[in-house]
């Protein structure tokens, strides 16, 4: 890999536009617009203003002659609609050209099935990452090894980066921070109709359950305590807290034994993605 590396993005849209919006956003991504192909036809609209503000190259479909200089090639499109893509996409790949794929359950023996045998990574990041709050796991084939760094600095504008050697971990850390923002977005807005159900105003049990979600990630970033030091610390025991708590402990183990499920049921449709034949 040279110093300037060509990208070629597949998919513009919420993750794809998370990851250009890291990489523009912070010099240390090493990337510079005019090392970007964008491929997608139709851009989200935050990635269409990057277009505009950036003078990106886009393109509404790939060509042998846009794909020539590509060093990356970023994969980030639905993973239902990949096998018809790569039929068109893989015999227009330069042989020095890798891939890094930012998509749920699709293996990294799928990959190499539908691109050849070329350097692969599989990250499983998620759309904090636009904030660069993020989190990435990443896990390398074999021939993967060389491009680790240059995946390494490429993730880090959106949040930390970590590596693991079982491929079967993306998929448990798919279903824990990979699909995690929607388990909190769910949690506020139970918690704004809880409010709103107790007389509060609507627009303000939003806003209550909206900034207290926000202070209390706040709390967990700026704090060395675990989550669960946390809690009891805001938890006096018979008072009001302690009476939510109660409640959402109980019964059948409560709270922590329907995330535990939540999170097994999103594992399990990983891998059932990965062993779908392709095209299904």
């Amino acid at each position: 890999m040279t110093t300037s590396t060509k990208i070629a993005l597949i998919g513009a849209g919420n993750m794809g536009g998370a990851l250009v919006a890291g990489w523009l956003r912070t010099k240390r991504s090493g990337v510079a617009p005019q090392d970007l192909l964008l491929i997608d036809p139709a851009p989200a609209d935050a990635v269409q203003d990057l277009i505009a503000q950036h003078s990106l190259r886009h393109a509404a479909a790939a060509s042998a002659k846009l794909l020539a200089d590509a060093d990356l090639l970023v994969l980030a499109v639905k993973p239902q609609a990949l096998e018809k893509i790569a039929v068109a996409l893989a015999p227009l790949l330069p042989a020095k050209c890798a891939i890094l794929s930012v998509m749920a359950g699709v293996t990294m023996t799928r990959l190499t099935t539908m691109f050849g045998d070329r350097p692969v990574v599989r990250a499983m990041s998620n759309t904090a990452a636009a904030l660069g709050a993020g989190i990435s796991v990443c896990v390398a084939n074999d021939a993967g090894a060389p491009i680790e760094k240059l995946v390494t600095r490429l993730l880090k504008p959106a949040g930390p980066v970590e590596w693991v050697n079982d491929e079967r971990l993306v998929g448990s850390a798919t279903a824990v921070s990979g699909s995690g923002p929607a388990y909190v977005f769910l949690l506020a807005e139970a918690l704004a109709g809880a409010g709103f159900a107790e007389g509060l105003p609507r627009d303000l049990a939003e806003k209550l359950a909206r900034q207290t979600i926000i202070g209390a990630g706040a709390l967990l970033a700026g704090s060395d305590k675990t989550p669960q030091e946390l809690r009891r610390s805001v938890t006096s025991p018979g008072g009001t807290t302690q009476a939510a708590i109660d409640v959402l402990m109980g019964g059948g183990g409560g709270l922590p034994e329907l995330v535990r499920q939540a999170v097994s049921a999103a594992e399990r449709r990983s891998r059932q993605m990965g062993a779908e034949p392709p095209g299904r």
